[in-house]
């Protein structure tokens, strides 16, 4: 009974993987829960990922066509369908290339656009950081005017209190002088 619960169905050999219930997906989100678990369930091995399909191009035309249709009378009844293939054929190639014209106008539209974005940030750029160093100029010279303006008020500060001591000084020589001299030679009676 044993050899029935084996996978393998042989004797002495162990099963290699366990028996997976078969579950099956009822909404797209289930079903893609049941692939990411499956996908998780052994994280070494790598995720197939699906290269990007191939555009499909239109068949070329081909370079030598033998059976030319001509509009004389007595065609067989095929070939108006033979005719019908190569018009629907031809068709489809030409709405490819114009397709493709159209793609290859917008990508450039679009690179322009893109450029022009670029420089218009630029010049924006160029034109903050003109008034940003503006502003700062501006600042640094108010600083600078402020602090000479500080010290020229110190130095008048000093030169002034330099002045005023001196004035003193000769308000007090003129005293003493006042007070050894007799008061006919100050010129007061």
């Amino acid at each position: 009974m044993a050899a029935h619960t084996q996978k393998n169905n042989k004797p002495g050999k162990p099963g290699g993987k366990e028996a997976q219930p078969l579950i099956i997906a009822k909404t797209p989100a289930e079903e893609q829960r049941l692939k990411l678990e499956r996908l998780m369930r052994n994280p070494d091995k790598l995720a197939p990922i699906p290269d990007r399909p191939k555009e499909w191009n239109p068949r070329a035309p081909p370079e030598f066509v033998r059976d030319v249709m001509g509009s004389s009378a007595g065609a067989g009844s095929g070939e108006f369908h033979v005719y019908r293939h190569l018009r629907r054929r031809e068709y489809q190639r030409q709405d490819f290339l114009d397709k493709m014209a159209d793609k290859v106008d917008e990508d450039v539209d679009y690179l322009d656009k893109v450029e022009q974005n670029k420089q218009a940030a630029e010049e924006r750029t160029l034109k903050r950081r003109k008034k940003r160093d503006k502003l700062k100029q501006k600042k640094l010279l108010a600083k600078k005017a402020k602090l000479e303006a500080k010290n020229k008020k110190e130095d008048d500060a000093d030169k002034s209190s330099d002045s005023s001591e001196e004035a003193e000084e000769e308000e007090e020589r003129e005293a003493d002088d006042d007070a050894e001299a007799p008061s006919f030679i100050m010129g007061k009676k």
